[in-house]
């Protein structure tokens, strides 16, 4: 089998998927893109977190162009992005106990705020404590998660429950156990992930239909434009200063 071959199956693998989060989640992607515009017109602010590969879809959301001004990220030290070392230190941290409830106590995050926490398999303990934590504090949690991990694996957290089981509003990904699209006869593992793909982009089809609702009430979004089109600094500036009480990234 050719390598173009193999290049269609993870296209065509990646658009089904997409087509099925568009058609089986629309209604809970206009939920959390309501309540994301909600939480914007009353003064609350917007957080987004992720660890490992994970942290990837968090990170696609926060301060860029097109993208809404206030989102930002919830830090885990150790655990945000790939480029811990040693590697496998980052998947260890997301089994310790009590580690969400220290990051989310030295947060800003209070109630009325949003928290998007995004983790594929909904299994660890660092996820689950955090949407239970953030909860009790009054801040309302979008759970992005792959729901099949419920029913085809064990929780690693005390109380045997999942990211899924403490959350607001559940957006489900539907990428099957493993993450991994493609298999070979001569090749003895199964490869070519699709979780980060479809994971952004039903995070962004949230930031979209959140812009849209702000702008259906007369409010405007705060977007950021790119800063290599001309007046995108100066727009950029007006948006950070307007909003500066709820943008933490630039402190």
């Amino acid at each position: 089998m050719g390598d173009s071959k193999l290049a269609d199956q993870y296209f065509d693998a990646a658009i089904g998927l997409l087509r099925r989060v568009r058609d089986e989640e629309a209604e809970a992607v206009a939920a959390a893109g309501t309540l994301l515009a909600d939480t914007v017109a009353a003064g609350g602010r917007l957080f987004a977190f992720g660890a490992g590969h994970s942290s990837l879809a968090a990170q696609d959301v926060v301060y860029r162009a097109g993208g809404l001004a206030l989102m930002n990220l919830l830090a885990v030290p150790g655990v945000v992005g790939v480029d811990v070392m040693p590697a496998p230190l980052g998947s260890a941290l997301e089994r310790v106990d009590g580690l969400a409830s220290a990051v989310l106590d030295s947060s800003p995050l209070r109630a009325g705020d949003v928290l998007v926490i995004i983790s594929l398999s909904g299994r660890n303990a660092l996820p689950v404590e955090m949407a239970q934590h953030a909860r009790a504090l009054g801040v309302k949690v979008i759970g992005v998660t792959s729901v099949a991990y419920a029913t085809e694996t064990t929780s690693r957290h005390v109380s045997g429950t999942f990211l899924k089981d403490h959350c607001d509003i559940v957006l489900d990904s539907k990428i099957s156990v493993g993450d991994a699209e493609l298999t070979l006869g001569s090749v003895p593992a199964p490869f070519a992930p699709a979780s980060t793909v479809v994971t952004t982009a039903l995070l962004q089809a949230v930031m979209a239909t959140a812009a849209g609702s702000l702008a259906d009430r007369g409010v405007e979004p705060p977007l950021l434009r790119s800063g290599n089109v001309d007046g995108g600094h100066e727009w950029n500036g007006r948006v950070m200063e307007e909003y500066r009480e709820r943008i933490f990234y630039r402190h």
